[in-house]
């Protein structure tokens, strides 16, 4: 994980600056400030290394020339769109019944924020400091927003290794409607012969990637499956559409789509029936 990082910016947001890296520190992350001149693609391209920077619009991660931020204000158009009845992951957290969930891995948020504008109460838990600290970022200028400042009221952030908080919650004896997982590094968990890897990934994806190795089974999701069993009525695990079933546990229930499916598993009996 990584415990020191360069920080560039610009003169004017040198404040801002100052307040993400005492941040940062107390998150256990040493922190460089270098101001600069000028803060472009050209100054980035020639800087290659995995970094931060400040501008007006926050704290983004950045690297080869490219800089990312988990931008919710850029998924408004995408939940505009959504409901419960288009939204497959709608249906397989049964949000249409408002649950209290929790995310157990976090990425950029963005699942997290669909479920929330359906009507979800989301618990959002991340362990490395320095994500949290971008979706912390984040939450707050999407707090300013008039379209997302009711969403994200919907969303708690909590910083902390999901499974010390899943094992916090099952030593309280609290239960949780739905906890729901998308591991960050499936891929190593798929039968090669059947899945063809993506050419390029992402750009926000490259840079998370860079920034989030792959350092343990934790990556998985293997152990928090078994954790979020104890503690939640229904469990559910977002996958790429041929890959292998999470620790091997054949779910209850599947949503198939083109490229990712929802496996659920079941722990409490109710008499509803899911809908495919």
């Amino acid at each position: 994980m990584v415990s020191e990082i360069r920080l560039f910016v610009e003169h004017d947001f040198l404040e801002k600056a100052q307040q993400y890296s005492a941040v940062l520190s107390s998150r256990g992350v040493s922190v460089n400030i270098q101001s600069v001149d000028k803060l472009n693609a050209r100054f980035l391209r020639f800087n290659p290394d995995l970094a931060l920077c400040v501008d007006q619009d926050g704290l983004w991660l950045c690297a080869h020339g490219m800089k990312m931020q988990p931008d919710w204000k850029a998924e408004v158009g995408r939940l505009k769109r959504a409901s419960l009845k288009s939204e497959m992951i709608a249906r397989a957290c049964n949000l249409a019944e408002k649950p209290n969930l929790i995310d157990a891995t976090a990425g950029l948020g963005h699942d997290s924020l669909l479920m929330a504008h359906l009507g979800a109460h989301v618990t959002l838990v991340e362990r490395h400091p320095i994500l949290f600290t971008l979706l912390e970022s984040t939450q707050a200028q999407a707090a300013q927003d008039p379209f997302l400042s009711p969403v994200v009221e919907r969303i708690h952030l909590v910083f902390s290794d999901s499974a010390d908080y899943l094992q916090a919650q099952i030593e309280q004896q609290q239960m949780v409607d739905v906890v729901y997982l998308d591991p960050m590094f499936p891929q190593r968990d798929q039968n090669q012969n059947a899945i063809k890897k993506q050419a390029q990934v992402k750009k926000q994806m490259q840079l998370l990637h860079m920034l989030l190795p792959e350092d343990g089974e934790m990556d998985l999701g293997d152990n928090l499956l078994n954790l979020a069993k104890q503690m939640a009525k229904r469990v559910v695990v977002k996958r790429p559409r041929l890959a292998v079933f999470l620790d091997e546990q054949k779910p209850d229930h599947q949503w198939q789509g083109d490229a990712c499916r929802f496996d659920a598993y079941f722990q409490i009996q109710t008499s509803e029936q899911p809908t495919t």
